[in-house]
């Protein structure tokens, strides 16, 4: 399977950078959940987590990168399965109908559905490339491929998972080639959607009926943050007090306040950064971000250097994804966008979010130890 002369070529300093960023969050996971009694339950269910994923991470390198593009359209097909499954059967939780249930254990679909449409944009735009730039007729295809998991998502109903599959998706685009006409079409068709809803009020009344009553407070008190802070307003209110109260070097590890006292919510999960910025001040949040920042240019490499047009839009696809993680995630915890409930990649508690980033980042490292291989 693996021979002594290609495991010796992996590249084992991105790797480590990878253990590095699961092994902080852990310690953030371990930090935020622990109680009187000692380290919580969520903190052993991480490490487990985490195990798998380094496992699945190591599994991904196996087939080529090309066999799995072959099966991309199938993998895209499963996870609207899935999607429709959860409409259906899903188990419901925090207001939201978003998890599989497989015995004792449950999953989120839409985490998959993430990375599987990733993989069939990249596959359809390296099947049909247009050197001169894709006109907007082109994107009819692929255009319907976002829409339907997004609808699908949307109906659980998680923004934050929309968001992403949208953004994700137009980098895709992006990368793949689209005419600059096309493009300014397409944002200025942005710019109009923005008009009618905040200036028609028909409109504004159809698509803002249309949102949870949370997800509306949650974009009210993104705009005018002192409008509620003891209520739609609180969760983002009380992260900027975590990472403020930090400061330089922060409060040291179990000291922080805000988390510790429990006045952070979701201090585990969507604002684990928040944990981190109050117990190691601006000192450790800086080095967070530029491991990050470290893994995403290696990423980038990966992309630039991949030897053909399907390695490169699979790697800039979930580079790109896994940067928008990143941005919202530690935007929310900093009050910069508003709270859509979107993890930090490797550092948040979550099964299905580690399994699926540690899955996407053993793709991107099976495009980096093909890229020099002649055939496949």
């Amino acid at each position: 399977m693996f021979s002594k002369q290609w495991f010796t070529k992996l590249p084992w300093g991105m790797i480590c950078l990878v253990f590095g960023i699961a092994l902080m969050g852990l310690t953030a996971v371990y930090s935020a959940t622990y109680t009187s009694h000692g380290p919580s339950s969520l903190f052993y269910k991480q490490m487990i987590w985490i195990s798998i994923g380094i496992v699945i991470m190591f599994l991904a390198l196996i087939p080529d990168y090309h066999i799995i593009g072959r099966y991309a359209y199938i993998l895209y097909a499963c996870s609207l399965v899935l999607l429709v499954l959860v409409m259906a059967i899903g188990r419901t939780g925090m207001g939201a109908q978003r998890w599989l249930a497989i015995g004792p254990f449950a999953f989120q679909p839409s985490e998959f559905a993430k990375l599987s449409l990733t993989l069939a944009l990249a596959r359809f735009f390296a099947e049909d490339p247009k050197f001169g730039g894709y006109e907007l007729k082109d994107l009819a295809v692929p255009g319907v491929m976002v829409l339907v998991p997004l609808l699908l998502v949307l109906k659980q109903p998680d923004l934050g998972t929309a968001i992403m599959l949208l953004l994700t998706s137009l980098l895709i685009a992006m990368l793949a080639g689209i005419r600059l006409r096309s493009l300014t079409i397409v944002l200025l068709a942005v710019a109009v959607v923005v008009s009618m809803v905040f200036f028609m009020t028909p409109v504004q009344n159809k698509i803002w009926g249309s949102l949870k009553p949370y997800q509306q407070n949650r974009i009210k008190a993104f705009v005018d943050p002192g409008s509620d802070p003891l209520g739609s307003g609180y969760h983002a209110n009380q992260s900027k007090i975590a990472v403020g109260s930090g400061q330089i070097s922060g409060k040291g590890f179990r000291k922080g306040t805000q988390s510790q006292m429990a006045f952070l919510p979701e201090r585990h999960t969507d604002f684990i950064f928040a944990v981190i910025a109050e117990e190691t001040g601006l000192v450790g949040a800086s080095i967070v971000i530029f491991l990050y920042l470290v893994l995403l240019l290696v990423g980038v490499d990966t992309a630039k250097n991949a030897k053909d047009r399907l390695g490169v839009l699979m790697a800039g696809g979930i580079v790109s994804m896994i940067s928008l993680y990143v941005f919202i995630n530690v935007g929310m915890a900093v009050g910069i966008v508003p709270v859509v409930g979107v993890p930090l990649p490797l550092v948040s508690y979550g099964g299905t979010s580690v399994i699926a980033t540690f899955l996407a980042l053993g793709l991107l490292l099976n495009i980096q130890t093909r890229r020099f291989q002649l055939f496949y």
